[in-house]
């Protein structure tokens, strides 16, 4: 990918993970209680998954910034296909 596409793109996923995680009210408010987060963390900790939803998608607009996800995804195919 063109790093003329991949660093806005990057930057745009790193802005949407920033805005989960400062305004996670709002979210809670769109989306509700995870039944999983509050099955496995505790009462009232959806607000905390969708926080941590967001860093990971902040490191995740990171990794498409920066071209390591490609990286990261050819380690992983070499070691799977013993290559």
């Amino acid at each position: 990918m063109s790093p003329f596409l991949r660093i806005p793109l990057g930057i745009i996923v790193m802005v949407i993970g920033y805005f989960v995680v400062a305004k996670s009210e709002k979210v809670f408010e769109w989306f509700g209680e995870n039944a999983f987060a509050e099955k496995y963390l505790g009462f009232g900790s959806s607000r905390f998954f969708y926080k941590v939803i967001g860093v990971l998608i902040v490191f995740a607009g990171i990794f498409i910034a920066t071209n390591v996800g490609s990286d990261i995804l050819g380690g992983v195919a070499r070691v799977l296909t013993n290559t």
